[in-house]
């Protein structure tokens, strides 16, 4: 199988397991807590939907804990690479932050890496850690244009693995030409589609149009209503299945050379007792086979066309952007539409779905969730990863705020509005809400290994039930509430047999040694039992091998054996 090769490669294969767990560090005065029965979540609530502000490798692997193995849909929308620095994302891969990263993690290697190399370098390591994300029936869908689809193929087959490959949607972006353009005019962009498990991915049926429907027609008033015919021969020469047929017309006719029946005689005889084939309005055209369009209600298969007037297109999405957002429009030559967003989502998520987005960009993923939501009744969530600070917080936070509360077109200001005096409506609000996250400046460990004292056993309990069982593990309550140690239980779970066990910052109240963070014989006769084995972390143990054995005991001493 080809592979792909590039300078610096060697070093950016393993760099995402160098990247420091940092702490996802609430900001209640950038969020947006849902109403009441709106949104996938409850009063007080954020809707279980996160926005993250910082470099998008530190704050995916911040996320892997609770996230790793949950998300059904990627999307993500990563530079194109295009040699165009006057874009907000700097798109020929040349930036400050990217150029400081080369330094750091290729080292002098760096300095002789062209805008592909570079491009590779910072989408390798990303890419390794978002397939952690999915769950083994989830998918990943990668918006890019020529100027990279065909490295792009190759780095996710060599990640994702080339039998994962599900397709290349094709996307049309614009419907006039520019004339602007010396030679041609690229209509359409590229999504590249990969399964965590293929053979496990379920894509749900689109719902038909009239343009659909409109195909079928019923000619010989068949009492089963609308039909369409389609070819009742294959591309390959099969003996059992090449056989004469008797048409109506008294003429006698065999599939071209090369080619057969697609059924056998059997089927074939009884298919024309059932009315099932069609030879034309005089009897004398080849057989067809009928479908009724009632045998189709379930809705339509996704092709890898993705029209402008099913899934949007730039125009469409600019002047969309620019309605919510007006003042902030500039800084986005090229939003994606929110049709197609939905489009993803109809196709590739269930009502209660995890989606996530690590170059949320202009915050159309998000708003995609949320109106695909209030049109179909679902609790779809999402998580975002914003790097530019100024972006996060007043582009793409402030549009999901909008569209979550309501907000005039006519207005510079959120929140739903009259008309204007220009008779502009306002647009009511989609429901739903969002905490803002930005990462902590210093990682969980220390320089030195040892766990940071600030961190809070909802913090480390995450990490601790990752490191064990490489899933995430779900905070009871949202980040800004919880950290009281009475709201959770030493027993972080059970996993594939074996209960998870955490003694840290004092979760026993001090019943014990150094506040229940030693393993103690009073500690193990306090925690929550489980009849097999127990694996227990804590800062030391003072249980005899043959206890712990006894017991069903692996102890595992922190922070030691965190140190990943």
């Amino acid at each position: 199988m080809p592979t792909l090769n590039w300078i610096g490669k060697e070093v950016v294969v393993k760099h995402h397991k160098e990247v420091p767990f940092r702490l996802l560090e609430p900001v209640p005065q950038l969020s947006l807590p849902s109403p009441a029965g709106k949104g996938a979540g409850g009063e007080g609530d954020f809707g279980g939907n996160l926005i993250v502000q910082g470099d998008n490798l530190h704050a995916l692997k911040a996320l892997l804990p609770r996230y790793a193995g949950q998300v059904k849909c990627i999307y993500i929308d990563p530079p194109y690479n295009t040699g165009n620095e006057g874009w907000v994302y700097n798109d020929n891969v040349n930036s400050p932050e990217i150029k400081k990263w080369l330094g750091e993690v290729v080292g002098k290697e760096g300095e002789t890496l062209d805008r592909h190399d570079r491009w590779l370098c910072m989408m390798y390591p990303r890419l390794v850690l978002l397939r952690q994300f999915l769950r083994e029936d989830g998918a990943i869908f990668v918006s890019i244009d020529d100027n990279e689809v065909a490295s792009l193929r190759l780095l996710m087959d060599e990640i994702f693995g080339a039998g994962n490959f599900i397709s290349t949607f094709v996307v049309q972006k614009r419907v006039s030409p520019d004339n602007d353009e010396r030679l041609v005019t690229a209509v359409h962009d590229y999504l590249v589609c990969y399964g965590k498990n293929k053979r496990s991915c379920q894509f749900a049926r689109l719902a038909r149009t009239e343009k659909a429907d409109a195909r079928y027609e019923n000619p010989d008033n068949d009492p089963r209503g609308p039909w369409t015919s389609s070819d009742l021969t294959r591309r390959e020469y099969r003996e059992h299945d090449f056989y004469p047929i008797k048409l109506p017309s008294g003429r006698e006719v065999t599939p071209a050379a090369g080619r057969s029946w697609s059924v056998p005689r059997e089927t074939f005889q009884r298919l024309l007792a059932e009315n099932r084939i069609w030879f034309g309005r005089n009897g004398a055209a080849m057989p067809r086979l009928k479908r009724f369009l009632s045998e189709v209600s379930g809705g339509m298969v996704p092709t890898t066309w993705f029209s402008s007037d099913l899934a949007g297109d730039n125009q469409q999405s600019k002047k969309e952007l620019r309605g919510i957002l007006h003042e902030q429009t500039d800084l986005f030559a090229t939003p994606k539409p929110t049709k197609l967003l939905q489009r993803i989502l109809q196709i590739a998520t269930d009502k209660d779905s995890l989606v996530l987005d690590s170059f949320a960009g202009s915050g159309t993923t998000a708003h995609a969730v949320l109106k695909q939501n209030a049109e179909d009744g679902g609790k779809r969530r999402f998580i975002l990863v914003e790097m530019d600070e100024n972006i996060a917080q007043n582009v793409t936070a402030e549009r999901v705020r909008r569209v979550a509360q309501g907000y005039s077109k006519s207005a510079l200001t959120p929140g739903p509005s009259p008309a204007s005096g220009r008779g502009e409506k306002a647009v009511a609000g989609l429901g739903g809400g969002f905490q803002f996250c930005r990462l902590s400046a210093e990682p969980l460990f220390d320089a030195d290994g040892q766990i940071r004292r600030d961190v809070t056993f909802a913090q480390l309990a995450e990490f601790v039930w990752f490191a064990e069982t490489g899933t995430g593990f779900p905070l009871p309550q949202p980040l800004s509430r919880g950290e009281r140690g009475e709201k959770y239980s030493p027993l972080l779970g059970v996993f594939e047999g074996r209960a998870i066990y955490l003694l840290y910052n004092g979760i026993l109240k001090d019943k014990s040694v150094a506040g229940g963070n030693v393993l103690t014989g009073a500690v193990l006769d306090v925690l929550p039992p489980f009849a097999g084995p127990k694996v227990i972390y804590a800062a030391a143990c003072r249980l005899g091998g043959a206890r712990l054995m006894r017991e069903g005991i692996t102890f595992k001493q922190t922070p030691y054996v965190l140190a990943v």
